[in-house]
This record gives structure tokens, sequence and C-alpha cells, in this order.
């Protein structure tokens, strides 16, 4: 059975962020013999000032496969994790869909676009939850955290919103296309324009090599970059900042 495991807002600035909780999640999950889990995305919303959050108003997702009779302790274990884990004055929500019972995706992926341009509402959240038959709780301060959670699942089900959690550590100045496919298991090593990239073609390693989640796929962004003397063009990883869009 494949599930989405969404959790927003269980951190201050002192704590460790919410996307080493889900760590921590995916973790508890696989060692408890539940099932197994994909990679962490991170999803961005809207930063306004009618919406709390600590740093980034950023909610973290991940994908599991995990044997049905296992869904309800996993869920008590989140539950409970998530109450005595969340830092103080956070207000953390929790989000599971079983996408076998989800009968109208595109009203959670909607809603989780809308959040990345509207201020929306708990009661909003919750309707919507109720509406699609999705696990939402809230586990300590406002809860408002159910807002990022939703939606951060209905991202991640869009397959074209988020960056991989983590990085890459590549040990080396240049790779080609295929070696750093190899390396970094990504699908595919694309320009910024849209262009992929032949496996034959060079690139050069920037620092925090991050991959993006785009056509369901995982994939590693590059930009032309002009060689200050010659002015040959050479392709580079992005930076986290040319990134931030994702």
């Amino acid at each position: 059975m494949d599930i989405l495991v969404c959790i927003d807002d269980t951190d201050n600035l002192e704590s460790r962020g919410t996307g080493k909780l889900a760590a921590i999640l995916c973790d508890a999950l696989e060692k408890n013999g539940w099932g197994m889990c994909q990679a962490i995305t991170r999803h961005q919303m809207l930063v306004h000032p009618d919406i709390p959050y600590t740093s980034h108003n950023s909610a973290m997702c991940f994908a599991a496969e995990i044997g049905q009779k296992f869904l309800h302790p996993f869920t008590e274990y989140a539950q409970s994790f998530l109450v005595r884990e969340s830092a103080p004055g956070s207000d953390p929500g929790l989000c599971i869909v079983r996408l076998d019972r989800l009968d109208d995706p595109e009203a959670l992926i909607e809603f989780g676009r809308k959040t990345k341009t509207d201020v929306l509402t708990k009661e909003e959240a919750y309707r919507l939850a109720a509406h699609l038959n999705i696990h939402l709780s809230e586990h300590g301060g406002t809860g408002q955290g159910v807002i990022g959670a939703i939606a951060g699942c209905g991202l991640r089900l869009s397959g074209n919103d988020g960056r991989f959690r983590g990085h890459f550590y590549i040990d080396a100045d240049r790779l080609r296309v295929d070696e750093l496919i190899r390396q970094t298991g990504c699908n595919v090593v694309m320009g910024l324009d849209g262009d992929i990239l032949t496996d034959d073609e060079p690139v050069l390693i920037g620092e925090k090599v991050k991959a993006v989640l785009k056509d369901d796929k995982a994939i590693l962004f590059v930009f032309a970059q002009p060689d200050e003397q010659t002015g040959e063009i050479s392709w580079r990883t992005c930076t986290k900042e040319q990134l931030r869009c994702f």
C-alpha cells in the first residue's frame, strides 16, 4: 500500500529542523519493518505576514510503501513522536494519505498549489481532509501546521514541486553527465532552459549539489557559465539560490 506522509511546523529557530524529524520518521518506519520509504522532499509555501512560521514556511514530505496492517501503528507512532519531539512554541501538523483511497487527487494537488499564492486556513485544510478521507492531525500549539502538512502531500503528489532534502557529496571538480547520474542516482541532468544534457557532456561541480522533483523524476539542474578568459560556455551545477524557485 502506497502512502504519502508530510509534517510541518515542528521546529523553532534553535531546534532540529522539520527535515530531520521527517528523516527520523522514515528511519522508524523501516526499522520497525513496516515498509520502505522514498526520499524526502521540501515544499515551499507562501511567505506572508499573516502566516506564522519559523524561518521558511516549508513542509517535508515522503512517500512510502507500507503493509496495510502497519498503517495504524505507524500513524500512532508518528502522532506521539510529534508530540514528544516537536520544539516548544511550534504548531506541528501531520498528514497521511492512502493513495489507493484518494478519489480526487487533483483537489489535493490544487490545495497544495494554492498555499504557494494564498493565505489558507485550518478550517479549509480540515474540510479538504474530510472530503478526501485523509488523516490530518495537529499535535501542539495552534496546530497551524496542518495546513502545510496537507499541502505538502498535494505538492509531492503533483510530481512537480520541491527540492530533495540534503545534498550529494561528489569528490570531483568535473564529471560527465553519465557519471554524475551514476553517483547521484538522479534521473536526468537538465539545463534551466529545460534542455536535457547528453551522457558525454561535462559538468562543473559546484557546492551543495541538490536534486529537484520535476515530472515525477529527480532532476539535477545545471546552468551555462561562460569562462571569464576564453568565453567558452561550460555547464555547472546550480546553486542553492538558483533552486529556490522549486
